[in-house]
């Protein structure tokens, strides 16, 4: 702002220098800008001396020709005196166009001076309208980074920022959020995990316990070490279940899965698709078919149904073979479902019941990058909106369903 600021001193100093300088210039300027009056004058004394006297009817700038006499210094016009056979002329006359140099030093003035206002207006308008703003986010990224969440953005109904600082506000809070929930999950899962390596203790305990009476033969009974094996295993499936509840700790709830219910129709939801991926699949010479459909109001998540389909079509662009991707919607009177399909598939159908697991990665994925999270990802959203994801393999063609309840 500083700096703008310098730029808006500098820019005033050159509007005063510039009405300074033309203002000089037109001082300066001895000239008579007007003399049309003369060329009349001029004609006038030649019709004069040829005829005895001159029809000034038709004369634009002469107003009066008086010849020599008592009155004739008598007159508050402008004038010329002209010696014609022997005797004076006197042609009064008025000025004309521009000629008066007061009447053009006020109307250049009154031009610089409208230009000099507006360009400081808009100068102004820039610096409160549009810099402002930005002065007041200029220190928020680093607040940000600091972990500084606390401070609140002040609203304004600026019609260039104002919904962008209301985003950031917004975005703020919800980090704020963000972090307060991953801090009461981690707690969560601290006691949850310190409850269970306790749990954990009594039955390892056993069957140390038990595997040292066995290995000193203090049990010579077959029946009482096929008992002794019995509660070993019994100890060992509850140090199995322990485990299972430390796993699920580790990888549910671990996303902040929010639904925002609504509605929405089925139009918008395949333009912001088709939006975003027919330039991309054009670039990469990948066909992007999209079926003809009913338009109907779905129930959901806009946005979050955008993800659900984003996540399944980045998987169909990395794990396909680039020819040709289709959007189709496969009839359903009681839901309407959105397919994604495309060729190139080399997964198994065995392992398609484990796609939509979290951390699971096909054998097909080879050094593609990824984590395995994406279709899980879409799984749990697609289940909050009260709806449901699936898959299919014919072949080599993969087709993945998204169903949506009707609105």
């Amino acid at each position: 702002m500083k700096a703008f600021n310098r730029i808006l001193l500098a820019a005033t100093a050159a509007v005063i220098l510039l009405f300074a300088v033309v203002n000089m210039i037109l001082a300066a300027d001895k000239t008579d800008g007007g003399r049309l009056y003369r060329v009349e004058i001029s004609r006038l004394a030649l019709e004069i001396e040829a005829n005895g006297s001159a029809d000034i009817s038709e004369c634009e700038y002469v107003t009066n020709i008086e010849r020599y006499g008592e009155r004739f210094y008598s007159t508050d016009s402008d004038y010329v005196i002209r010696e014609i056979n022997g005797e004076l002329y006197r042609f009064d006359y008025r000025a004309n166009g521009y000629s008066n140099k007061a009447h053009l030093v006020g109307i250049v003035n009154a031009v610089l001076g409208t230009m000099a206002i507006l360009f400081i207006a808009v100068m102004l308008y820039i610096k409160f309208a549009i810099l402002a703003p930005f002065e007041r986010l200029s220190g928020l990224p680093y607040e940000l980074s600091k972990g500084n969440l606390n401070a609140p953005i002040e609203e304004t109904k600026n019609r260039f920022f104002g919904k962008f600082l209301w985003g950031i506000d917004i975005l703020r809070e919800n980090i704020e959020q963000q972090k307060q929930r991953e801090r009461e999950m981690q707690k969560e899962k601290k006691t949850l995990l310190l409850s269970l390596s306790h749990d954990i203790k009594t039955p390892l305990s056993a069957i140390k316990l038990y595997s040292a009476a066995l290995s000193k033969n203090l049990y010579s009974d077959a029946e009482k070490q096929h008992k002794i094996a019995e509660n070993i295993n019994e100890k060992a499936d509850e140090i199995e279940g322990y485990v299972s509840q430390i796993i699920t700790a580790s990888r549910e709830d671990f996303f902040s899965l929010e639904v925002n219910m609504g509605e929405f129709y089925l139009s918008e939801l395949v333009e912001k698709i088709a939006g975003y991926y027919r330039e991309k699949l054009a670039l990469i010479k990948t066909d992007f078919i999209i079926g003809k459909y009913k338009n109907c109001l779905l129930s959901g998540d806009l946005s979050r149904s955008v993800e659900v389909l984003q996540n399944v079509m980045e998987n169909a662009l990395k794990y396909g073979d680039g020819k040709c991707v289709e959007l189709i919607f496969p009839g359903d009177d009681e839901c309407v479902q959105i397919a994604i399909r495309n060729s190139g598939c080399t997964l198994g159908k065995d392992n398609l019941p484990h796609i939509f697991e979290s951390f699971w990665r096909g054998a097909n994925a080879g050094n593609i990058g990824g984590n395995g999270l994406g279709l899980y990802i879409c799984r749990q959203l697609m289940h909050r909106m009260n709806g449901e994801i699936f898959a299919e393999i014919n072949d080599d063609i993969i087709t993945v369903a998204a169903v949506f309840a009707r609105a």
